[in-house]
Parts: C-alpha cells; sequence; structure tokens
C-alpha cells in the first residue's frame, strides 16, 4: 500500500493500533538520538573552547604562581583518565541541551494527537514560557558564578594552594546553571496550577511571607557569598515572579467566577439554591391543574364498583 494511501486511513483523533505507535514512537527516538549524537560529535571538535568558557569564572592565578592570598587558583586533572572523561561529559551534556528543541519536539509530536485542543494551548504557553524563563536563570547564574568562586577561594587558608579540577569546576557551573534556570519555572508552574483549579490566588496570597522567607534562605545557601549581593540577585527576580504569579492567579480567579459564580466553592461546599420563581415583570400566578377527562364506563358497569376505563384501558393500565 502506497504511504498516501496509509495516511489517508490515519484516524483524524489520533487513535492507531498498539503496533503503530510503537513504530512511532521508535522514529522519534531515532531522530531524537540522531540529533542529539550529531550535536555530540560537534562539541567533541569544540571541547576545549567549551571547557574554556565554563571555566572562566575561575580567577587564574598568573603562570608560575600557585598562590595568591587566597584570590585564584589553578585549574588542572586531577586522574590520567580525567581529559578523557571530561571531555566526554562535557560534549553528552551539550549535546542534549543544544539539540533540546529537536527531541521536545519528537516527543510533543508523540503526544500532541491524544491531547484535547485546550490541553495543547496550555501546553504551547507553558513551552512558551518556559524556555525564556529558563535561559533567564541560566544566564544569571554564570553572572554570579565569578562572584562566588572568588568567596570560596577566599576560604583558603594562608600559605596553601588551590588547586581545582577541571570536573569539580564544570559539576560546580552546570549546577548552579540549572539550579537557576529551574528555579526561575516556580512562577510559572505556579500559574499552571492555577489555571487547572488546584491553586487559587488568594491562597498564593496568603503564603507570600513564608514564599519570601524559603526564596531568600535559598539564595543565600545556593550563592555562598559574604555580601548580599549573590542572594538578592537571585531571591529578587523569583520574588518578584512570584507576585506576578499571584496578580495573575487572582485575575484568573476573578474572570472564573464571573463567568461560573460556582467556580470559587469548595469540592466539599454545596452552592446556595435560589428557590424564587424566574419572573418577567409581575409575579404570575401558578395555574391550576387541569382535570381529567371523563372516564367512561363499559355497558353492565357502576361508577362505584367497576373499574373506571378510559379508552378501553382501566385506571392501573
Amino acid at each position: 500500500m502506497p504511504k498516501s494511501a496509509r495516511k489517508q486511513e490515519k484516524d483524524p483523533e489520533g487513535r492507531m493500533p498498539l503496533v503503530e505507535h510503537l513504530r512511532e514512537l521508535r522514529n522519534r527516538l531515532a531522530k531524537g538520538l540522531i540529533a542529539i549524537t550529531a550535536v555530540t560529535i560537534v562539541a567533541l571538535v569544540y571541547s576545549e573552547e567549551l571547557m574554556q568558557f565554563l571555566a572562566d569564572p575561575v580567577p587564574k592565578c598568573p603562570p608560575g604562581v600557585t598562590s595568591d592570598g587566597g584570590n585564584c587558583a589553578q585549574v588542572v586533572f586531577s586522574s590520567l583518565m580525567a581529559p578523557f572523561s571530561v571531555t566526554i561529559q562535557l560534549s553528552l551534556t551539550a549535546g542534549l541541551v543544544i539539540a533540546s528543541p529537536v527531541w521536545l519536539y519528537q516527543l510533543w509530536a508523540f503526544v500532541a494527537p491524544g491531547l484535547h485542543k485546550s490541553e495543547k494551548k496550555y501546553t504551547y504557553a507553558f513551552v512558551g514560557a518556559a524556555v525564556p524563563l529558563f535561559t533567564a536563570g541560566a544566564y544569571l547564574a554564570y553572572l554570579i558564578l565569578p562572584i562566588s568562586v572568588k568567596v570560596l577561594i577566599s576560604l583558603t587558608p594562608a600559605g596553601s594552594a588551590n588547586l581545582l579540577s577541571l570536573g569539580d569546576v564544570l559539576d560546580f557551573t552546570l549546577r548552579m546553571v540549572l539550579v537557576f534556570g529551574l528555579a526561575f519555572e516556580l512562577p510559572l508552574v505556579l500559574i499552571m496550577l492555577n489555571l487547572t483549579g488546584v491553586l487559587t490566588g488568594r491562597r498564593m496570597a496568603g503564603w507570600w511571607r513564608g514564599v519570601i522567607m524559603g526564596v531568600f534562605v535559598f539564595g543565600a545557601v545556593i550563592t555562598p557569598t559574604t555580601d548580599p549581593v549573590g542572594m538578592i540577585a537571585l531571591a529578587g527576580p523569583i520574588t518578584i515572579l512570584y507576585f506576578g504569579a499571584v496578580g495573575f492567579s487572582l485575575l484568573n480567579d476573578r474572570r472564573r467566577k464571573r463567568n461560573n459564580p460556582d467556580a470559587a466553592l469548595d469540592d466539599d461546599e454545596a452552592s446556595v439554591l435560589d428557590l424564587t420563581p424566574e419572573t418577567v415583570g409581575a409575579v404570575e400566578p401558578v395555574p391550576a391543574a387541569r382535570a381529567l377527562p371523563e372516564q367512561a364506563t363499559g355497558p353492565g358497569e357502576t361508577g362505584g364498583s367497576a373499574a373506571h376505563r378510559l379508552n378501553g384501558y382501566d385506571d392501573i393500565t
């Protein structure tokens, strides 16, 4: 059977046999793996430049100097296999991150036919907002990294040298970027919970003290600096985004309540019944019930003793 005929036989709602589902999953996984492999190979070619870019936040000591009062460090490889393992790890990570639009699209294309129109709309909005938020958080982490590294190096005792493994430096950099990027997704998650009816804006607004405290503690732990610059650099934007999510949720709750007065009720709370009759102008009298038609009796039957009949049937039947 030609491919064109096979495409015409596809169900408009995306339903297909199990074998077809497995075949489509295999094809989409293969496309995603090909994209990751291609980007990984390119990253291997430019692995030295990538290492230099990720290790730039570390203040390097001048040649011949091993320590400068805790103000610089030397980036070294700690084992014989370290250059190879770090290069492979960095290239695979770059392949996963840079090729993410391809394999995420393949995942979306596999799941999308089973979603409703409203679910697709929410998914587009979520992805469209998640990517710039994560990028902003990752960029902020890269800006803060030099401050964090300088503070950590400054704790080195006098007379000691800082020999930092390149693998540890890369792990620390990637962890900071990942934590900052995911932290910037918190307001988006709250908005999606509000859109699905799980959380209300009023409830989120009641959490503001605990959220601000938690965000600043989180910023202080993640950015180990002695001054408040690093902590505010992370906690400040997240706090602003949180209040933005609360404001959006409150407006969405007001819109939902306006369209549906029962939307603000809890699951175990009953709505108030409106027992007043709907009238236009004055109260209209309720007409009396119509009397039943006279029921005829058959020949030889009396009204009191025989069963009443109508059209040949008694009252019961």
